[in-house]
């Protein structure tokens, strides 16, 4: 009985915090349905509450309107274009990642080398630094190979993300060698092994490098404005959509709504490889 009523006040309590990080979320997708002109009016009532007050929060509309999509992806079509910019990039990078990751995790994990710890070790400092750290030296990099402004300053500084890398890696030293070897045995050389051995066993892994990496790639905000100070036009919409809304139009909710889905799309595609691949475990 104990059990049941602790059981119950940690499932409460991870109910309620559950709730809490996503009322923002549900709000804005209701808000999302409010007609422009409902949202203008609402928002302009921003800052004249008195004091001791709680702003009013309305989540029924009066009425159902799809108008701000509409203006959204029809008449208005700023936010999408830069939306676009975020799915390019996050598609490329993370296309350009499941190409050059894999690969790297599995040469620094089921190979022994002169310098493999070493490099193991380099990629770990690189997780741990942040991006102001090591920004000169891309600047720098990108600049002499004469991608500044491009969209491949953004994709290819990405393409091997130190912590994807490292989670692939301590996945992969967990792969029992036997099976390596018993491929050998039958003939199976080092890329066919890489092909159907490690890559089968490596998919939660593997689909949890995407999820986690689409939820960076999605959110680019330091990079895009350090790489790309002459071309706004190629920003992403995580940059943007700040000054997109300074100015109340009454599509705002929406784009955001628009902005969330890709990543909550993601999640759930993946989240059982999430749940599985995020613990690095033996595998028996």
């Amino acid at each position: 009985m104990k059990k049941q009523s602790r059981h119950f006040g940690s499932r409460f309590l991870l109910l309620l915090l559950a709730v809490l990080m996503m009322l923002p979320i549900a709000v804005t997708l209701v808000y999302s349905f409010f007609s422009p002109e409902e949202i203008r009016t609402y928002m302009a009532t921003r800052n004249s509450y008195t004091p001791g007050s709680l702003m009013e929060i309305r989540l029924v509309p009066e009425q159902v309107s799809l108008m701000q999509y509409y203006r959204l992806l029809i008449t208005d079509q700023t936010i999408l274009r830069f939306f676009i910019n975020s799915a390019l990039y996050a598609i490329a990078i993370i296309a350009g990642q499941l190409l050059i990751l894999p690969m790297l995790s599995y040469g620094l994990s089921c190979f022994r080398f002169r310098g493999r710890d070493l490099i193991a070790f380099g990629i770990v400092l690189l997780m741990v630094l942040p991006f102001q750290v090591t920004m000169v030296p891309n600047v720098l990099t990108l600049r002499a190979l004469n991608l500044l402004n491009t969209p491949w300053a953004v994709i290819l500084p990405m393409l091997v993300l130190p912590f994807s890398a490292f989670l692939l890696r301590q996945y992969m030293l967990n792969i029992p060698r036997e099976l390596l070897e018993a491929g050998q045995i039958d003939s199976a050389g080092v890329f066919r092994c890489f092909l159907q051995i490690v890559l089968p066993m490596s998919k939660p892994v593997i689909g949890t490098m995407i999820a986690l990496s689409f939820a960076e790639c999605w959110n680019l905000v330091e990079q895009p404005l350090t790489y790309l100070t002459l071309r706004t036009d190629l920003h992403p919409l995580s940059v943007v959509f700040s000054q997109l809304t300074e100015n109340v139009t009454g599509i705002e909710f929406a784009g955001a709504s628009l902005f969330i889905l890709p990543a909550l799309f993601v999640y759930l595609i993946y989240q059982d490889d999430i749940m599985e691949g995020i613990q690095v475990t033996d595998i028996k």
